[in-house]
């Protein structure tokens, strides 16, 4: 007390940073023993996810190197396809970038991811009076989980030189009807994700 003024002390506190208070201590994590681990097993269990997780509240586990190598290897062995002028064929798969994920939410799988593909093409089509080999891209900008039939995709003419706008609209046409090949691969995709 100086001069006469007291201080008053305010008895309301918007945030308490202090452990003065009544708080319970914070819980220490422990490492399951072979014990915890084979109790669990012995249990039947109508949870998922790992045991730590026994209430299935919220688990997220990563699938993108699984998913990543398995869209590549379907991709791969699409085929090849011919045209009323010509024929080509998917020979690599030269990007495929994104996420995919499994998540347990209240008990409940949910799966998903989005990707970005590049194929490269190789095909000989009739350009004028003689063959041509044409190289190029088919790009799907995005795909996701229950979106495949929105799919789309663009086709990349590597080397368009000595090519009539004509001829290059035709070779984009004949290269779009990958696009059911490319649609049913990733069908099948959807469906393993799921079981996982």
């Amino acid at each position: 007390m100086e001069d006469g003024v007291t201080e008053k002390k305010s008895s309301y506190t918007y945030w308490v940073r202090e452990a003065s208070f009544d708080a319970a201590p914070r819980p220490v994590p422990r490492k399951l023993s072979a014990e915890d681990l084979s109790k669990q097993s012995q249990q039947p269990g109508n949870t998922l996810g790992s045991v730590w997780n026994q209430a299935g509240t919220w688990e997220e586990k990563n699938l993108n190197g699984w998913a990543s190598n398995r869209i590549r290897e379907m991709l791969k062995s699409l085929g090849s396809l011919e045209f009323c002028n010509g024929k080509a064929d998917v020979s690599e798969v030269s990007k495929c970038v994104g996420d995919a994920f499994l998540v347990t939410v209240r008990n409940k799988k949910r799966v998903g991811y989005t990707y970005e593909l590049s194929l490269k093409f190789k095909g000989e089509w009739a350009v004028g009076e003689e063959r041509k080999m044409i190289e190029g891209h088919l790009d799907v900008p995005e795909f996701s989980f229950g979106e495949l039939d929105d799919l789309q995709v663009e086709v990349r003419i590597s080397d368009e030189k000595g090519l009539a706008a004509e001829d290059k609209s035709r070779i984009r046409s004949d290269m779009k009807s990958f696009l059911s090949l490319i649609r049913e691969k990733l069908h099948k995709f959807e469906e393993e994700i799921a079981q996982r």
